[in-house]
């Protein structure tokens, strides 16, 4: 059993720029490492959903440039894999010009291996020496490094640490394996344990979150959801915490699919994931003036709620986990916050997958903001639900009013079963409209 702590430096920590670009560019950064002068060619090789994900999201230091295929070359000239998924933190105008180039001059193959979930393999090349470095599970787990034929690392494919993990049978179970199979009671309780520490940790995410909302706001990136919001919402938008919810959440998406090198706090392995689940919490919580503690306790709650709603999906999935695994993460958060139970928190998030369960990941890009958006506010009105006593009475679709385990095993089931032929559509679609 995983502490609260281990929770939170695990599955929520900092990332910059989209995490399917930014796992490609970290096994560029370990291949090359491997090399003792720079790579003069690249082969990668994703997964599908990396490679749908990452195709058309801005990625930070790049001046608007898109793609997986730019992250990778640029991290030939300024990856650094210490940095794990801020790996391009260290970026400049002329690493980007030398990755054009790179690119330019065919030196870059990037291909997609029909298969689902995170998978990355890099192999890079320097006159006769090659380097090659393998992600799988999580965004930030290198399970495999090899210098030429000669493995120098290798891990059991789990959850993303800092900690090698080792290749005996008996290796620790990831955290996400470990989620899976415990009750939502048991999980959130781990809320209830935070130290000033890990108060201090939450924190930082939420700062963190809220700069990049505020960069948003302030300055014409993405679709300018947040700013619309906001606007729209005219006189009204002080009082009105559906408008800022949605607003504040938008406008950091915004941000971040356009590439702003601005870092946020994720969630299961996701930027978009964790905005949606920090920043619907934290404006209820704000503006029902809650302490500081009793926010980063109801952040935590939410961040484990989506943690028991996502191991479940998947790490990357058909469906759009940051409106349906986070939204329903939020709605938990949000109920918490307000002094609700677990009960109501359940409520709250049944109400959230019976609503929006089956919304499409068509990839990464600007578009995403309206479904962070999306999940914000059904949080929002799903927890006034729950919290007013309401909620489902009866099973209906994937809801199952008897046990929210299987509610959520329900969703898991339709995004793994009923959806599982809509990436190789969503690829086919994007590919043939990038060749016309």
């Amino acid at each position: 059993m995983f502490t609260i702590t281990e929770f939170l430096h695990e599955e929520v920590k900092p990332a910059l720029g989209c995490t399917e670009p930014g796992a490609v560019a970290l096994a560029v950064a370990r291949a090359c490492e491997q090399l003792s002068a720079r790579a003069e060619r690249l082969e990668v090789v994703v997964s599908d959903n990396i490679f749908k994900n990452g195709i058309a999201v801005g990625v930070p230091g790049t001046d608007g440039a898109r793609g997986n295929e730019i992250a990778a070359a640029l991290a030939v000239f300024c990856g650094h894999s210490a940095y794990s998924l801020e790996v391009l933190k260290d970026a400049t105008p002329d690493d980007l010009r030398k990755a054009r180039a790179f690119i330019d001059d065919g030196k870059l193959t990037l291909t997609a291996n029909g298969q689902g979930g995170v998978y990355v393999k890099a192999k890079a090349y320097a006159g006769g020496e090659t380097g090659t470095a393998v992600i799988e599970q999580t965004h930030g787990n290198i399970t495999l490094v090899k210098k030429n034929d000669t493995v120098v690392f290798e891990a059991v494919p789990s959850c993303d640490s800092a900690t090698p993990k080792t290749t005996e049978k008996n290796a620790s179970v990831s955290i996400p394996d470990q989620v899976k199979t415990m009750g939502f009671e048991e999980l959130v309780a781990l809320a209830d344990r935070l130290s000033p520490e890990d108060v201090d940790y939450v924190w930082r995410g939420i700062e963190m979150n809220l700069r990049i909302s505020d960069f948003g706001f302030d300055h014409e990136v993405g679709l300018g959801l947040g700013r619309t919001i906001r606007t729209s919402a005219g006189a009204n938008y002080s009082t009105d915490l559906a408008a800022q919810v949605k607003a504040i959440s938008a406008a950091a998406s915004d941000a971040r699919m356009a590439g702003v090198a601005l870092p946020v706090m994720s969630s299961a392995g996701s930027g978009n994931h964790g905005i949606t689940a920090i920043l619907p919490v934290y404006v209820v919580g704000a503006a029902h003036q809650k302490s500081r503690e009793e926010i980063a306790r109801a952040v935590a709650y939410s961040h484990l709620a989506t943690s028991f709603v996502k191991s479940r999906m998947g790490r990357l999935s058909p469906v759009c986990g940051c409106a349906v695994a986070a939204g329903a993460g939020a709605a938990a958060g949000i109920v918490n916050v307000l002094g609700g139970t677990d009960a109501q928190a359940q409520k709250a998030m049944e109400l959230v997958l019976g609503n929006i369960t089956g919304m499409l990941c068509d990839g990464a890009k600007e578009s995403c903001a309206l479904k962070v958006g999306t999940g914000a506010t059904e949080a929002f009105y799903a927890a006034q639900i729950a919290l007013a006593g309401g909620g489902m009475a009866v099973s209906q679709g994937v809801v199952d009013v008897n046990s929210f385990t299987r509610t959520a095993e329900n969703a898991a089931r339709l995004n793994r079963e009923g959806m599982k032929d809509v990436d190789h559509t969503i690829i086919d679609i994007i590919t043939h409209r990038c060749v016309s």
